[in-house]
């Protein structure tokens, strides 16, 4: 009788999987309706390099759930063609990343200008806060999470550059008027976790550099790519459809809290003369 019921849970299990798909191992119901709105109005979000004769979702989605009788089904599915594709669908391969093999410890925290230069330089992303041009919240702040890179990881500039879309509301927003401030924080990285420091210990570090964005020029738009791409190669498979270019944030104030006590505002001169490394 146990055993029975094992086999009658085994065969529910299998039954009810079928209706799921696999994504990054993470899982949820997909039904007819939601295959076709994604196989017909989001394909040309798929990076171009991609898009082969099996296609993108195809890679995502199981067998089952395709209206193409000529495709195997789940128990034919070769063990070559294993749900782990999925989850490389945007991927990229971690050599490809030019970054050192460790972050270094940071710089005393009297050596203010050294400290920011250093959270500039590693920090992978950061926060971007605007001025809104959204109906809703309009003339309000309104921040957004982007990656960033102030050069490739041998040769730091102090000035972040950035890979953006006309598509997201933080461009719209800068086209209107183009002030911004960056925010990066050590607790992004291992070191306020191993000191057991809540990031808003103000021994956690938080830089924020205040500026104006502007469009990369051409003469620069060579660095800018080697920046981008180095750090975060991902980028390069985007939609070329979503018209991505580069932008950099031309600093007007560098203000830092590395220490208890209260801030620093540091000089562009101070700035731009230390060194992460």
């Amino acid at each position: 009788m146990q055993l029975l019921h094992l086999v009658i849970a085994v065969k529910t299990l299998l039954c009810v999987s079928d209706s799921y798909t696999i994504r990054s191992s993470v899982s949820w119901a997909v039904t007819n309706d939601v295959v076709d709105e994604e196989l017909d109005t989001h394909s040309d979000e798929a990076p171009a390099v991609l898009v082969d004769n099996i296609g993108i979702w195809k890679q995502a989605y199981p067998s089952s759930v395709y209206r193409d009788g000529s495709e195997k089904k789940p128990d034919q599915k070769s063990k070559s063609e294993d749900v782990s594709s999925a989850s490389r669908v945007f991927s990229y391969r971690m050599e490809e990343v030019k970054a050192p093999s460790s972050v270094p410890t940071p710089p005393p925290h009297e050596d203010t200008a050294r400290v920011a230069r250093y959270m500039a330089h590693y920090s992978d992303w950061g926060h971007l806060a605007t001025i809104s041009t959204q109906e809703q919240i309009k003339g309000l702040p309104f921040g957004n999470i982007f990656s960033v890179s102030d050069g490739p990881a041998d040769n730091s500039t102090g000035v972040p550059y950035f890979y953006v879309t006309p598509m997201d509301n933080t461009v719209t927003d800068l086209r209107s008027f183009p002030y911004a401030s960056l925010t990066f924080s050590e607790a992004e990285g291992d070191f306020c976790r191993k000191q057991v420091y809540d990031p808003e210990d103000p021994r956690c570090a938080r830089l924020t550099l205040t500026g104006k964005m502007v469009e990369v020029g051409p003469d620069e738009l060579d660095f800018a790519k080697e920046a981008m791409f180095s750090r975060h190669p991902v980028m390069k498979k985007w939609p070329p459809g979503h018209k991505w270019f580069f932008m950099k944030l031309v600093l007007q104030q560098v203000w830092l809290q590395d220490w208890v006590g209260g801030v620093s505002v540091i000089t562009l001169e101070e700035y731009f003369k230390a060194t992460p490394f």
